[in-house]
């Protein structure tokens, strides 16, 4: 054989059966034994039974034609050559504490030997009358039934020892449970993307297929390697055929088949598992088309009843307790869904799928134990759908099972998929129906899909998808202004008090002035750093001045003397960033300046020139004035921060754990590695210097992971709700990430295109990217498990992903279901669906290559979010991923000064709101379509066709447009709209310029055009407001060209 016995696994278990056999637990019923006999045929119908799990439970294959007898001293195996020689192993290095093992080899047609040598071993074991067997298990090979005739003839006793050794083997070790959850993995692969998505389609394009069909194709997927996540194929295979239901005929249980009826689009119920080297893994999943309120309420209260039993699935709990707990919440609950719930809500599970030893009912009194995995399953039967109008649809069921670990910290979900109704719901729109006949008439033509699924988001309705657009997005505008109204109203009246620079104060009495110092004495300038203050000698009198009230100090040298400048923070000047208002005083008297001079030349009789104590000073107020400036940056840091809760450590070693993993922002001034810890309240990252960096579950606002799939580096971004402080900074956005593959490319290195070592490198990258891309998704599913639902990890849809550019470069802005973020540069950008109130886009001009992104949020006090120079084709996906997110959005021309536009409705958002609120940002609203008197404009086709026109218009602009820009584009439209200049040449039109400049008479124009009349005729500068060159690319450059 190819396969080797792995002997740890064997003698653990093996120990572990004696050791039970050597108690009185299990109610005494192993303990009468004084031999075990297990005997196993080679039957290929036997998928399931007591014999097969005990082999391989306990050596990891099924050894069929072989005899097992456990004696208390000796275990023998009677099995043919390579099963002997694969078991050979397990004599040599077997410990002492465990029974001698020994070989017997099975001859091919008279075994009468080896069975008396067996016979005789059973009877000197202990007292040698009673065995224990599996009674079920019937094997009809001629072996094993001529085995069978000599222990009838030995006349032993038989007791069945199925419950003994199901509770044995209940309890998994590592390595089951890594197993498990390998086939629980493709479990989830298999129901993701092929039955989902195969249903998803047959729906949407409305084919007939059958319940066997679709089953069939969830086996025939196992052949695939895609869906098996790196699994030998040919150790990977179904617990059972799948079982498809719909159209009425529901039966909960898993004995049943797929039939051949045609699958309905009503309520469809899918049952399916993978077994992985023998060890069973389930899912149960329903999945309704256009379901009622009344049907997607039950299916949510049963999903509640579902996670009620994963908090009761405790080591110690007791079965029934479970089982009496669900039935009274219904009971007080819903009362008339009693009838209709699963007589069972699961079972034990491993490597037979059903263990009925822990079968969770009203009856079972087993208790559940630390390492137990378990098949809950839980669903109603029998249910009436009052709204149905296909016979079909009158009667459903609702069906949903996963596999749980037991742990100390209660049940671990493995199959963890979204089940929420809003997840396992399709909802269909019909074609408005036509009463014409011959409208009628053509859709039969056409055929079967006149439906279509709005998850893919067509429709085939008369109103165009633009027009829906709009009537949305006025409907949004009208709830955002009475939203917007209402809040703002209702806000607090009390103005906020203004911040007051605190005084700092030298010293609080006259005696701690350190009059003893020299540089006092002798009326020098002295610096007490003890309590930052400078000491200056005035008329003199030694003057303390603390450091927070100079401004700058500067030094300077003219001829022979050198002079050190003190400048003074006074009244009307503005203290540090945050523009704090100066101190008043009882009795104010205020320097603003002061100077000192001092020979700079040397004296006879000194060593050092008198101007060598002023560049001491100057050196040491410099080193003052930054040390309290960096105090008082940190303490600003501070300020707001909520003190987080203590992190609770998790002792056990199998916690959830990512090693070699970056922080940003950093925690050094060179970057470190570390590894992230998932704790049981919050995240740890421990540095390889020891820093530690503590981010706790209640605190997240927003999870993210981003996949290496198409970047180079791999994220797990955290969006916090509260600021924290570390080093000596306060952050909101904190980053895990680690590289994949070379950041950077030497391109001077010349290399075949089929370079094996390229080619070797591209697979080794490959394989990189999987392996990250799986253990960062594993540690993500443990921590949304152990955080209990605090934490759920988000990835960006790409789809949905555009250019631009929220800081200095451009990157790729990418949506989630709550946020609009880019995490792959740094620093991040984070948005919150929920905190916007509007998005406006600037500079939406047919002649632009790009637009900029305005976001105003709901808090008018925060600064407005700018997201410049994305790509104009990326218009219309951001305006419908906007519209799907009930979002409104407006467009304009203009780039506007939103801190005067927020500060004005903050003073007074009653005005605001009666005035048409954000109603001046639409299109339509404004000053743009004004009637001017001129009827035509002037025209330049040397600075319309331009690259610098095109260049200078698609640059930012910091500043507002005037109203006077605003005139010119009313202008302008009325001028490419006129009938007269449609069928003029160039030639004419340049000479109507011409007209058109000496016609109007404007001060400024004429000054200007005097200027640069020499030599500089075509490519005269106007005014933007009264004179146009090139149409409408330069109503907005004009103003440019005034500034230089």
């Amino acid at each position: 054989m190819s396969v080797s016995l792995d002997t740890g696994s064997f003698f653990r278990r093996l120990e572990k059966l004696y050791a039970a056999w050597k108690e009185s637990s299990n109610g005494g019923i192993l303990k009468k034994c004084d031999a075990v006999v297990v005997a196993m045929g080679a039957e290929d119908d036997v998928v399931y039974a007591k014999t097969t799990t005990l082999q391989t439970w306990l050596v990891g294959y099924e050894l069929t034609e072989t005899v097992m007898v456990f004696c208390k001293d000796y275990l023998y195996f009677l099995a043919g050559k390579k099963k002997l020689e694969f078991l050979e192993k397990a004599t040599k290095d077997a410990p002492k504490s465990l029974p001698t093992i020994k070989l017997l080899r099975r001859e091919r047609e008279n075994n009468s030997d080896n069975f008396k040598k067996l016979v005789e071993a059973i009877k000197d074991s202990e007292s040698g009358k009673t065995i224990g067997v599996f009674v079920k298990d019937k094997f009809s090979t001629k072996f094993v039934k001529s085995w069978n005739a000599a222990l009838s003839e030995a006349g032993f006793t038989q007791v069945d020892l199925s419950t003994a050794m199901a509770i044995i083997m209940a309890e998994k070790d590592e390595n089951e449970i890594k197993l498990i959850r390998t086939a629980a993995s493709i479990t989830n692969e298999i129901y993701s993307k092929v039955f989902k998505e195969n249903i998803k389609n047959v729906i949407n394009d409305d084919i007939k297929v059958k319940h066997a069909k679709v089953s069939d194709w969830i086996e025939k997927a196992l052949e695939d390697k895609t869906h098996l996540r790196g699994a030998d194929p040919s150790l990977v295979e179904t617990c059972y055929p799948p079982i498809i239901q719909s159209g009425g005929n529901y039966t909960l249980k898993f004995s049943c088949e797929s039939n051949t009826n045609s699958l309905h689009f009503g309520c469809i119920i899918c049952m399916f598992g993978v077994r992985y080297r023998s060890y069973c893994s389930n899912i149960v999943r329903t999945i309704m088309v256009n379901p009622t309120e009344e049907m997607q309420a039950n299916y949510t209260y049963l999903t509640e009843l579902e996670e009620l039993i994963f908090q009761k699935l405790r080591p110690g709990a007791v079965l029934s307790d479970l089982y009496k707990a669900v039935v009274s919440k219904v009971k007080k609950e819903k009362p008339k869904l009693v009838n209709q719930l699963t007589r069972s809500f699961g079972f034990a599970s491993g490597i037979e799928f059903r263990e009925s030893t822990y079968l969770i009912n009203s009856k079972n009194e087993a208790t559940v134990k630390k390492g137990m995995v378990f098949n809950i399953n839980i669903g109603f039967s029998g249910l009436i759908n009052s709204k149905a109008t296909d016979k079909l649809e009158k009667n459903y069921a609702l069906f949903v099972g996963d596999i749980v670990i037991v742990s100390d910290e209660g049940a671990i979900l493995v199959t963890k998929d979204k089940k929420k109704a809003k997840n396992i719901s399709i909802f269909l729109k019909d074609e408005e129906e036509e009463s014409d006949e011959e409208e009628v008439t053509t859709e039969k033509l056409l055929g079967r899909g006149a439906r279509t699924a709005l998850y893919q988001e067509k429709t085939r309705q008369e109103i165009s998808a633009e027009e829906k657009r709009q009537n949305h997005q006025r409907e949004l505008r009208n709830q955002l202004h009475s939203k917007a109204k209402d809040r703002l109203t209702n806000l607090s009246s009390s103005a906020e008090s203004s911040k007051i620079r605190k005084s700092n104060i030298s010293y609080k009495s006259r005696s701690l002035l350190p009059i003893k110092e020299p540089d006092i004495f002798d009326l020098k300038i002295f610096i007490d750093k003890k309590y930052e203050t400078v000491v200056l000698p005035l008329f003199g009198i030694p003057t303390p001045f603390h450091i927070s009230t100079i401004k700058n100090i500067s030094m300077s040298k003219e001829g022979e003397y050198s002079y050190l400048r003190i400048n003074f923070f006074c009244p009307g000047s503005n203290i540090g960033k945050e523009n704090k208002a100066f101190p008043s005083s009882d009795e104010p008297t205020f320097i603003k300046e002061l100077t000192y001079r001092a020979w700079a030349g040397h004296m006879a009789n000194r060593g050092e020139p008198p101007a060598s104590n002023l560049q001491l000073c100057f050196r040491l107020i410099k080193e003052l004035q930054k040390k309290f400036k960096a105090r008082e940056d940190e303490e600003r840091e501070k300020e707001g921060i909520v003190k987080q809760d203590k992190l609770i450590i998790n002792h056990n070693k199998a916690i959830p754990k990512l090693k070699d993993l970056y922080i940003r922002p950093n925690i050094a001034q060179k970057r470190m590695q570390g590894h992230l810890e998932a704790h049981a309240n919050g995240f740890r990252y421990t540095s390889v210097r020891g820093d530690k960096v503590d981010i706790l579950y209640n605190n997240i606002r927003h999870a993210v992971f981003q996949p290496c799939d198409h970047e180079m580096i791999i994220v797990l971004h955290f969006h916090l709700k509260n600021a924290m402080i570390f080093a000596k900074k306060r952050h909101l956005e904190v980053q895990f990430y680690t590289e994949v593959g070379e950041l950077t490319t030497d391109l001077g290195k010349l290399q075949h295109m089929r370079d094996r070592d390229d080619l070797y490198a591209e697979q080794a990258e490959r394989d990189l990217r999987r392996k990250l891309n799986n253990a960062f998704k594993y540690f993500v599913e443990k921590v949304e498990n152990i955080s209990k639902g605090d934490v759920e990890f988000d990835s960006p849809f790409r789809e949905l992903s555009f250019l631009g550019v929220p800081f200095r470069s451009t990157c790729r802005l990418q949506p989630t279901s709550s946020a609009l973020i880019n995490i792959v540069e740094w620093p991040a950008f984070v948005v919150t669906l929920e905190d916007i109130e509007l998005v406006h886009f600037e500079r939406v001009l047919f002649h632009l290559k790009s637009f900029d992104m305005v976001f105003i949020f709901k808090t008018y006090k925060r600064k407005v979010e700018v997201i410049n120079s994305i790509p104009m084709e990326s218009l219309d996906p951001i305006r419908e991923w906007l519209n799907s997110c009930d979002i409104h959005y407006t467009e304009g021309i203009q780039s506007l000064n939103w801190s005067k536009i927020l500060k004005t409705i903050l003073d007074d958002p009653e005005a605001f709101f009666e005035q048409g609120g954000w109603d001046f940002l639409e299109p339509e609203s404004g000053d743009e379509n004004n009637d001017s008197d001129e009827s035509e404009s002037d025209f330049k086709p040397e600075d319309e066709f331009s690259g610098s026109a095109v260049e200078d218009g698609s640059e930012d602009s910091d500043e507002d447009y005037s109203s006077e820009d605003e005139d010119s584009d009313g202008q302008y439209e009325e001028s490419i709209g006129s009938g007269e200049e449609s069928g003029k040449d160039w030639d004419e039109l340049e000479e109507l310029a011409r007209k058109a400049d000496d016609q109007v008479e404007v001060p400024g124009d004429q000054q200007q055009r005097t200027s640069s009349s020499s030599g500089q005729h075509q490519k005269r500068r106007h005014d933007g407001g009264h004179h146009h060159h090139g149409g409408g690319g330069h109503h907005h450059k004009s103003k440019k060209h005034r500034h230089r």
